[in-house]
């Protein structure tokens, strides 16, 4: 980012799509931006050499969504009534095409393995959700999957999948008027099945699934004038952010954990005891005795029962709301670390926003067209491949005490006094490190805070912000 006054200009820019693109997902712990693009293809591309590494059509018209699933499965979403799930490993990698759209294929590009493919609804423009089946399970790579859609006959309806089984598990309706799914979220909230949805109408609405198999609402509120393009849940689990085809970006709360109401304590007083009570052979009085004339003999009338709580009132006022005066954001993203999130604008821009306040705090232009899509990497200041980290640090260590080695670029701490060659992490090794240029590059590419923006023009702009 620029901070001497100067617009930012992007880390890279990726030229590869023909028609625009529509999705983008950072995945495999951010080494690869996948996106999609309107005619169906699919690329992953390589962030340590901002290059691509597999290309392939994955439908036969416009994708609506894309996520990673573990480090080894994807999944995409198509208006060819298609959502598949697809095995994306690094051995899958190599035999897929580089070719990307724009230039001519000599022969057809072969697809991955297929894992999964479900028949779904697409008219809506609405991009799939998914969680674990299970609270339980590894949010990260779970084994058993729901994925969520627009209902197959009825625009306002939400289906919910089960993956492997690929069996409907729930259809659910939380309205008549609200015209169709436009976005949708669904997770498990304090281990409760929780959906989030955004309707035409400009309706935001949260669901729960109770014991007995039945959605209730637990909050709803209408902020937006015009249809809901995006939404996203906080890391955190307190609150969601909505965007619309209006400049109104909204903040609503998520229900809290329900409470377990504690066990009633008794009432009854306690009556000294009657001496005239026949005793034990041990001379003292029999305890069943006792306790029974104790309770004949109390004249207080038995504590009434304490009823079942009932469920609270439908939450309908959001916790905050912001005229930004720049209609048509779509894409709406929290980045993991729950400080900032981005939206692209059919103004060209890709804007950063406060969670906190919804304060813009950085505009952030290049494209000359619209932009429909924009995705964060996953801040995490622990990289997810320790072993490579530990690799480069040996290395330094041999070297230094050979007396060889040349001077790391990368050793400092990133911006943000993160990353893995911190001065914490070296405070043992000299400063002269043998780092290779790709292990560098590679260290780089699962730092940084990246922050990608798709466009109408095909191409993807690729910041290094905050």
């Amino acid at each position: 980012m620029a901070t001497d006054g100067r617009p930012a200009q992007p880390k890279s820019i990726l030229r590869g799509h023909k028609a625009q693109v529509h999705a983008a997902a950072f995945v495999r712990g951010n080494e690869r931006l996948v996106t999609g693009d309107a005619d169906g293809f699919v690329i992953a591309w390589d962030l340590a050499i901002m290059r691509p590494r597999a290309v392939w059509q994955a439908h036969d018209n416009a994708i609506l969504g894309i996520a990673g699933l573990g480090r080894d499965r994807l999944i995409t979403h198509g208006r060819d009534n298609k959502l598949i799930v697809w095995k994306f490993t690094a051995d899958e990698e190599m035999r897929l095409s580089t070719c990307v759209p724009l230039d001519v294929s000599p022969e057809p590009r072969p697809q991955p393995w297929m894992f999964h493919m479900l028949t779904v609804n697409t008219m809506n423009f609405c991009a799939f959700s998914h969680c674990p089946a299970s609270p339980l399970e590894n949010s990260h790579d779970p084994a058993e999957v729901l994925v969520a859609v627009p209902n197959t006959l009825a625009s306002e309806a939400i289906d919910i999948f089960h993956l492997p089984s690929q069996t409907l598990q729930h259809t659910i309706k939380l309205g008549e008027k609200n015209g169709m799914v436009m976005a949708l979220s669904l997770l498990h909230l304090a281990g409760i099945l929780t959906l989030v949805a955004g309707y035409e109408n400009g309706m935001a609405m949260v669901a729960q699934l109770d014991p007995q198999g039945t959605w209730n609402i637990k909050y709803q509120a209408q902020p937006h004038s015009q249809p809901i393009l995006s939404l996203d849940v906080s890391p955190s689990r307190d609150y969601f952010l909505t965007s619309g085809a209006d400049a109104i970006i909204a903040k609503h709360p998520l229900p809290p954990a329900p409470t377990v109401p504690l066990p009633a304590t008794p009432t009854t007083p306690l009556t000294p005891a009657d001496t005239s009570k026949p005793t034990t052979s041990s001379g003292c009085k029999d305890p069943s005795k006792s306790l029974l004339a104790a309770a004949l003999s109390n004249s207080t009338p038995p504590a009434k029962p304490t009823p079942a709580p009932t469920a609270p009132d439908i939450q309908t006022q959001p916790l905050k709301k912001v005229n930004t005066k720049h209609a048509g954001q779509q894409s709406l993203r929290i980045r993991s670390d729950n400080r900032v999130f981005a939206t692209a604008g059919w103004d060209s821009r890709v804007r950063v926003y406060s969670t906190k306040t919804l304060a813009e705090v950085a505009v952030l232009k290049w494209h000359a067209v619209g932009c429909y899509a924009a995705a964060f990497a996953e801040v995490d200041p622990v990289p997810s491949s320790s072993s490579s980290s530990k690799q480069v640090r040996e290395k330094g260590e041999l070297d230094s005490r050979g007396g060889g080695g040349e001077a790391a670029e990368g050793d400092d701490k990133d911006k943000d006094g993160e990353g893995v060659g911190s001065s914490k992490d070296l405070i043992s090794v000299p400063k002269l490190v043998a780092v290779t240029v790709s292990e560098r590059r590679i260290r780089q590419a699962r730092t940084a805070h990246w922050l990608a923006g798709g466009s109408k023009d095909g191409k993807v702009s690729v910041w290094d912000v905050f």
